[in-house]
Formats: structure tokens, sequence, C-alpha cells
């Protein structure tokens, strides 16, 4: 029986929705390269109309109406060359921004040693209006579409279906990535599994999503048909071998369908990877992880003058709760809990007290009501040991914010690893004891994440992701993420 006949779908039908997906793709980049080419139009007549103001018809001259259309024709020429909108960027990660940043410098760059070489003076009023308002234009106009997809692909609209090719573990990691993932819009809607795995059932079943199991490594296209796939993603490249990937690029050439290879690594950050093709393969080289980095003196200065301004700024916060704890029940203000912290030593950290008096002491009773994944972790969403204010404090995370002076004192960092307690440590194998090569922070990828609401499997690899690739650019972002996390209340409780 064939796979169409397997799975009940008609093979016309299923190449009238492909057409359907790529018909998203080119409408979508066609709406950026208007947005494009009308920013660059825009820009360039106020750049030239600024730069000669309160005189303003004299940016008609020839020579620099010719020089301005010949700027606006490159900076778009460089737009596209530069492939900021190929699909493979479109409505996730950073690359489309780079690229936007990268043209807009080249074309800036070039237009001024040309201004050089050729003698012709270029006016900096004019360059001080043309570059940054060109560029946050573009940049904005990227974010609103990015924004415009996301919401799209959050209706189910502006997917992308994918087939999986590979073994039973990496088909199962891939997709419970992109599960994870949502919002990149990458939908497993297949596999194929090599014929010396052993599957016993027509189906795979992650974290609720059902991925059928169409074929083998052999039947690709077959499979691909039949399940309307606009994406192939090889995950395991061992049972096709170099000879069989050659001929499946051939094969989705025709059909019009992308083809993608999946290295066996996961969590690891765009900057350490490097891609050199060496005697016609193409390697992937993985930097080692720098650990050291977020323990430098530069993180270090940084965490402790941005301590010392968040105090000063939420000081009339932090004297108004702590007035409320104390008159609204008994115990002191300040709870001084021990976590472990960078190569497992042990600090206290400090947080507004939002438990009644004793809670430690009530843990052992209520684990049977233990609501965190695997059990390392206690949470519970109904604790009745929070006290009416504490759930106000936790909600806005007030209650968090004397840990600034654990920061100020050298025990934590702004951003880094959730702080773990002793006992947590104590149940650490040697993958998640590497979240204790960095300082525990604040906040952190757990805190923009979810919060409460991760589960420990997923607590741990974002903690495992975040110390493996530190970098100062990263840590800025996940802060700016914490400040729309803590305004929505997203997992705090």
């Amino acid at each position: 029986m064939s796979v169409h006949a397997e799975v009940g779908i008609q093979p016309t039908a299923l190449r009238n929705s492909a057409d359907l997906s790529r018909d998203w793709r080119r409408a979508y980049r066609r709406r950026i390269a208007i947005t494009d080419s009308v920013t660059v139009i825009l820009v360039i007549a106020l750049a030239q109309f600024g730069s000669v103001w309160p005189h303003p018809f004299e940016w008609l001259t020839p020579l620099k109406v010719v020089a301005s259309v010949l700027l606006g024709v490159l900076w778009m020429i460089t737009l596209s060359r530069g492939r900021s909108r190929h699909q493979s960027m479109l409505g996730d990660g950073g690359d489309e921004y780079e690229r936007v940043l990268l043209a807009t410098g080249q074309v800036f760059g070039l237009g001024a040693l040309a201004g050089i070489v050729l003698g012709v003076e270029i006016a900096r009023s004019y360059l001080m209006i043309a570059l940054p308002l060109g560029l946050g234009a573009l940049l904005l106009g990227r974010y609103l579409w990015r924004r415009d997809i996301r919401n799209k692909r959050a209706s189910g609209q502006c997917r992308n279906a994918v087939l999986l090719v590979g073994g039973h573990a990496s088909v199962v990691a891939t997709t419970r990535s992109f599960v994870r993932a949502a919002s990149a819009g990458y939908d497993v809607v297949g596999t194929c599994i090599p014929r010396r795995a052993t599957v016993l059932d027509d189906h795979i079943m992650v974290d609720g999503a059902h991925v059928p199991v169409l074929g083998n490594e052999f039947e690709v296209i077959e499979a691909m048909r039949a399940c309307n796939a606009d994406t192939v993603i090889v995950t395991g490249t061992e049972d096709l071998g170099q000879v069989g990937i050659r001929k499946l690029m051939w094969d989705l050439e025709a059909e019009g369908v992308d083809l993608v290879v999946s290295p066996v690594i996961a969590d690891v950050s765009k900057a350490r990877l490097m891609f050199r093709p060496v005697a016609g393969l193409p390697l992937i080289h993985v930097e080692r992880p720098r650990y050291e980095g977020a323990n430098r003196w530069a993180p270090a200065i940084f965490d402790t003058l941005f301590a010392v301004l968040m105090i000063l700024l939420v000081a009339p916060v932090m004297i108004a709760a702590a007035v409320a704890v104390k008159v609204t029940s008994k115990g002191s203000v300040f709870y001084k809990a021990e976590r472990i912290g960078l190569n497992g030593k042990p600090f206290p950290m400090y947080k507004f007290r939002t438990m009644v008096a004793g809670a430690d002491q009530q843990v052992v009773d209520l684990m049977g009501d233990n609501e965190g994944a695997g059990g390392v972790l206690f949470k519970m969403r109904e604790d009745p040991r929070i006290t009416p204010i504490g759930k106000i404090l936790r909600r806005l995370s007030i209650d968090e914010l004397p840990q600034f002076f654990n920061v100020i004192r050298g025990e934590m960092s702004v951003v880094g690893p959730r702080p773990p307690l002793r006992r947590e440590v104590e149940m650490y194998d040697d993958e998640v004891s590497r979240r204790l090569f960095v300082k525990p922070g604040i906040t952190g990828l757990w805190q923009v994440s979810g919060r409460s609401d991760l589960s420990w499997e997923e607590s741990v690899r974002l903690d495992s992701s975040y110390v493996e690739n530190w970098s100062a650019a990263q840590d800025l972002s996940i802060i700016a993420r914490t400040v729309s996390a803590v305004v929505r209340s997203d997992g705090a409780y």
C-alpha cells in the first residue's frame, strides 16, 4: 500500500496546499521589499530636505538628485543581495536585523569612501539624518512585520509543514524543540525513521504532538508528498550517507521543497558556531564555552552599578513593601535563605518575607502536594503558607528586590541561573552541576520563559544553555525581556 493511501490524502490536494505555503512566503517577502523601498525613498528625501534647511529648494540640483537616487538604488540592492529578506529568517532569530545593519553600514561606508575618492563633499547633516533615521525605520519595519507574522502563526497561519528524517531519538528531540518554540512556525507533520530503527507504532507522541511515521530513509519523497511538507529536515545523516543526501537534494529541488540538515548539537548559540567547508565537507566548528566571561571584572562592575541604580530607583517601593510585611504578619521583614552560588559556595539570599513565620518547617508536611515536575523543585500554585500581602509581592516580583544587595556583595549577578537550594544541588548530576560555573542571577532565561510554570527539565535546559552560551548581549536581552515578563506576571506564584 502506498503512503498516500495509508494516510488517506490525495496528492493533488496536497500539492495545492504546498503551493499556498510558498505563496505566503513570497507575499511576505514582497511586503517587506515594498516597506523597505518606501522607507529608503522617504528617508533620502528627508535627508536631502533637512540638510539644506532653511533653503529647501537647494536639494533639487541635478548632482544632488542623481547622488540621492544612486544612494537609494544601492541601498535597496545591498539589502536584497545581502539576503536580508531570505525566507529562512522570516519571523524568528536575529539574523534579519544583523543583515539590515550590515547592508546599511556597507552603503553609507561606500558612499563616504566614494565621496572622498571623487572629491565630492557630502554634507554631515545629510549623513546624520539619513543613517540613523534610515536604519531605525528599516529595523522598525522589520519588527512590525515580524510581529504580524508571529500573530498569524499563533492562529495557525504562515507556518512551515516539516517532514523529519532521522532516528527516533533525534526526531523526538527536534519535535520537542519545535513544540517548545511555537513562534518559530515549524509544524512536524510526519517523519521517516530508518529501517534499522525499531518503531512499534505508526506514530510518535511528543509533548502532545502526534507525528505519523510515513516510511524509512528511502521513502522521503513519497512521505513528503503524503504529508504535504514544504520543508524536509534531516536530523541524522548516517543512514542516508553522502550519496543519499545528494540524491535527496536533487529530488527535493525538483519538488520545490526546502532541505535543511540539522546537526546533532543543541542549545549552542550562533556566536559559538563557525561554518567551514573543508575537503568538500560542510564542517561546523563549535567553540568552547566561555564560563569565565560571566565572572570577569567587566560584568561584575556592570552588576554593581546596575544594582546600586535599581536600589535607588525602587527605594520607595522597597520601603512600602517592608512596612506592609511588618504590619500584616508576625515575623521579620526579610527572609534570609541559604542558596548555593558560584562553584558550590553557599550564601544567604535576601528576599522580603512572603510566608508565615516557620514556613520552612512545613515543607515536609506539604511534599505530597508538590506540583514541581521531577520532584526536585517544591512548587504549589496555592501554597497555604503564603500571606495575603506575600501573594501581591510575589505576583509583582517585589519580594526579589532585596537580592540587589546580594549583587552588591558579589554573591549574585543581575542575570544568571536560578539560585538553587542545597537539597537541590545534592540531587544534581554532572550535567546540572554545570550551572554552578557562574553566579546565580536575579533574573535569567528561566525568569523570562515561564518562571514557576517551567518543568524541572526545562529549567535545567535553560540554565545550561545560558551558562554555556554566556554573552554580554544575551544578558542585556534578558534584562529587557524581564521587564515584560514581570509586567505580565508570567508564571509568578
